[in-house]
């Protein structure tokens, strides 16, 4: 069973979900106009490795588990998201903007590589991508 509930404090209103989905990691997307030339520089100043590479995008990050995605554009939507938040229920997470009432930018999608993901604006105009992780090529 899931159900929400809505409390109010002095300054602040939250809501507690009883479902259960955890976020699992946030990553800053950056986009760049030459990809090789930011990994190189980020790389260097940060001291971050290459996590993943697609041609696209790539994320770089430590042994503590920073990391940072550089990106020119996305490959299968239409925008570049400000920032990936990884879920362990991506169906769950578009439940809830959906109940928000905020708008999807990109539908549920399977991607190749291996993420579930959707898209949403949210109310300041910021695209954030929802996704987790899955088996490639399903």
């Amino acid at each position: 069973m899931r159900a929400s509930l809505s409390v109010s404090g002095p300054s602040e209103r939250a809501t507690i979900y009883a479902d259960a989905m955890q976020v699992e990691r946030v990553v800053p997307n950056v986009v760049v106009g030459d990809l090789p030339r930011a990994v190189e520089e980020h790389t260097e100043i940060l001291g971050f490795e290459v996590l993943m590479d697609h041609g696209w995008i790539v994320t770089l990050g430590d042994d503590a588990g920073h990391q940072l995605s550089l990106m020119t554009a996305d490959a299968t939507a239409p925008v570049c998201p400000a920032v990936s938040v990884f879920v362990d229920d991506v169906s769950t997470a578009l439940e809830r903007v959906r109940r928000a009432g905020l708008e999807i930018i990109h539908p549920l999608t399977e991607e190749p590589w291996g993420v579930t993901r959707f898209f949403y604006r949210d109310s300041q105009g910021t695209v954030i991508n929802i996704g987790m992780h899955t088996p490639p090529g399903d």
